[in-house]
């Protein structure tokens, strides 16, 4: 008999409106609504319009489901430049997800072909296409200028019973076991596994490990006293401000713990100080004041500057030294925070592209600070999203982690949400606390479990005195680090092409229906 094409699961017109509403309900499953079943709803709908599709027709319902889920996760893109950065960003993000739809029709279309075997389609053909979404996941981390790895799917279950994966194979592993799943069921329900319900241990093996694996253990080491403060001062692109506004603001709200005992650093957010005090006698007696009457030294933010390149830089300030340490924000944002090929970008967009006037140089020096008592790893702001840095600082001796950020540009959006709902999967990844400190919030001190031990209200002056607990020890998500996303992303483009060759060498008389023969 003649082979018959994987007939797709729905018309094209009803996978069109099934892919958008699965882009919606996507994105309900992240920080805003945060209904983390969702995630794997939206999984499910964005999987099930794809089966039988051709490339083409992939393309374009990717493209959908993409922008779907973009256009809501990263809307606050507008709230002060506008629809132009927003749609652009959602664009680009979404032609990367077209693209790894592409792959995923033709793993539903190939696999099928090159085997018979119900338990080739119950084990491997989910095992691929999980695979095939992180390869889309790493290429929107990677890609253009250092690519932009938000709304990755482990970052919808920081708090979820899976959330505890990620201490074992991290984001992208999380995001494998996530996808793996829904793509079981969906090919459970496809070849009737009610008929034989041997048929459906793998699926629900998987899923029973992934909630039932505890956390890898770190060992507590001690406590560490951390003060951090949130000024809410006017630190926006756009607020009114005089030089040195922002800084009396932190100060402002510094004041009302002056007198507590026993503080062992002083911790202020992203852009703390809007004035340099390595270039200004005056602030940096301040800092050394503020050194001095905690008897702590002080991590703080400012822009700096060397020769002609500017950096977003926090340094580790103690009374009567000055900086004795230094750490420049490791990834800058493109477009925000510098203009990457200026010349071809300015003639497109020349109002938006003129505002950004200062250039931030990427940071080179290591992301830690040894603070006598502790070592402690760092972050600035969007750092955070990007895997690498956070494991370097393990791997360097991070005792705690230090986050600070500048949400002020996103007052009132999901933003700072969705910031901290990575910050939280950060401290069950690495088994670390976290100390996230925000101009104007979220601002939250994080457990290694994840668990919230202290906050300040949003929009508000506030600061904090928490016992922090230190930890060590490795987690196998920092000691295999890229080797977990690496082996993920060839070994599931190694098994598409394989797939893709067998299934053109494999006689036309096998059928490629929605049912496969038993072994």
């Amino acid at each position: 008999m003649p082979e018959r094409e994987p007939r797709p699961l729905l018309p094209l017109w009803a996978a069109v409106l099934v892919a958008i509403i699965g882009g919606l309900v996507y994105d309900l499953g992240f920080p805003g609504a945060s209904v983390w079943p969702l995630a794997f709803v939206g999984i499910a709908l964005a999987l099930i319009s794809l089966i039988g599709r051709s490339a083409w027709a992939a393309f374009h319902l990717g493209l959908v489901f993409g922008l779907a889920f973009y256009l809501q996760q990263v809307s606050w893109t507008s709230l002060y430049l506008g629809p132009v950065p927003w749609i652009a960003l959602s664009v680009l993000e979404s032609l990367f997800v077209a693209g790894g739809a592409v792959l995923i029709a033709l793993a539903y279309r190939w696999v099928p072909r090159a085997s018979p075997s119900r338990w080739v389609r119950l084990v491997w053909l989910p095992l691929l296409v999980a695979g095939l979404w992180c390869v889309r996941e790493a290429a929107t981390g990677s890609i253009p200028y250092g690519g932009f790895p938000w709304g990755r799917a482990a970052l919808s279950q920081a708090e979820s019973p899976f959330a505890e994966v990620v201490s074992w194979v991290g984001s992208t592993g999380l995001g494998f076991v996530m996808v793996a799943i829904v793509a079981g069921v969906i090919e459970w329900v496809r070849l009737r596994g009610w008929e034989d319900l041997r048929s459906a241990i793998p699926v629900v093996a998987l899923a029973i490990v992934a909630v039932a694996v505890p956390a890898w253990p770190t060992a507590p080491i001690g406590e560490l006293r951390v003060a951090s403060v949130q000024g809410n001062g006017p630190s926006g692109y756009f607020d009114e401000r005089e030089p040195g506004d922002v800084l009396a603001a932190q100060l402002a709200a510094t004041e009302p713990i002056l007198d507590e005992r026993g503080i062992d650093v002083l911790l202020w957010p992203e852009g703390g100080s809007d004035i340099d005090p390595t270039r200004s006698e005056s602030v940096a007696r301040i800092f050394d004041r503020l050194s001095e009457q905690l008897e702590a030294p002080v991590v703080l933010n400012t822009v700096t500057v060397r020769g002609d390149e500017f950096f977003n830089t926090s340094l580790l300030w103690r009374a009567g030294e000055g900086a004795v340490d230094s750490f420049d924000k490791r990834n800058p944002v493109p477009f925000g925070e510098y203009v990457p090929d200026r010349g071809f970008w300015e003639p497109l967009a020349p109002d938006l592209i003129g505002l950004i006037q200062r250039g931030y140089t990427p940071g080179t020096n290591p992301p830690v600070f040894d603070l006598g008592d502790a070592v402690t790893g760092l972050a600035i702001c969007f750092d955070v999203i990007y895997d690498e840095l956070i494991w370097e600082g393990a791997r360097d001796g991070a005792q705690l982690y230090m986050f600070q950020t500048n949400n002020a540009d996103f007052r009132g959006t999901d933003e700072n949400e969705q910031q901290l709902s990575i910050a939280r999967l950060r401290a069950i990844e690495t088994g670390r606390s976290v100390v996230n400190i925000s101009t104007v919030g979220t601002s939250q001190v994080i457990d290694p479990t994840g668990r919230t031990i202290d906050s300040l209200p949003a929009y508000e002056p506030g600061a904090m005195v928490t016992d922090v607990e230190l930890r060590e020890g490795l987690t196998p998500s920092v000691v295999l680090g890229g080797a977990v996303p690496l082996t993920i992303v060839l070994g599931s483009l190694a098994g598409l092409v394989a797939a893709g060759v067998i299934a053109r060498r494999t006689p036309r008389s096998r059928e490629a229906t929605g049912d496969a023969d038993e072994e």
